[in-house]
């Protein structure tokens, strides 16, 4: 895996790819349409987000490359890199409860605030993806 050289682009199954962290100045491409929907994402070195319809979806804090993410009612899936540990931030239901995986392990419950955000720590070397699955409880 590596950075996503061209911002955003749809995958075969369906999923969307973004974000480069080696960007040293931020790029943002705007209205990239997928499956019906609108995309805009900013990414470099410092700060990788995705928004859908004008509305947010995914932020880290430093910038990451996330592959073959994918969001429904029930289930958000993606891999993600980076060259260091990232703070994830995404979009979900409001007041709800997501069992979080990270690498196939068990990261525990957490519960969404009342804005619906929910924030993850991602441990990562830089040398490989780091698969991330939160599942609605």
């Amino acid at each position: 895996m590596s950075v996503i050289s061209e911002l955003i682009r749809g995958e075969s199954d369906g999923t969307i790819s973004f974000g480069d962290y080696s960007l040293a100045e931020k790029s943002k491409l705007d209205c990239f349409e997928h499956a019906g929907d609108l995309y805009k994402v900013k990414t470099y070195q410092a700060i990788t987000k995705l928004e859908r319809n004008g509305m947010f979806v995914y932020e880290s804090v430093p910038g990451t490359a996330v592959n073959n993410f994918k969001a429904t009612g029930e289930e958000v899936s993606f891999q993600v890199e980076g060259p260091e540990d990232a703070q994830i931030t995404l979009e979900l239901e409001a007041g709800t409860e997501y069992n979080i995986m990270i690498d196939g392990a068990e990261a525990g419950i957490m519960k969404t605030n009342l804005g619906g955000k929910l924030n993850i720590s991602v441990e990562m070397d830089g040398s490989s993806a780091v698969a991330v699955k939160i599942s609605k409880k």
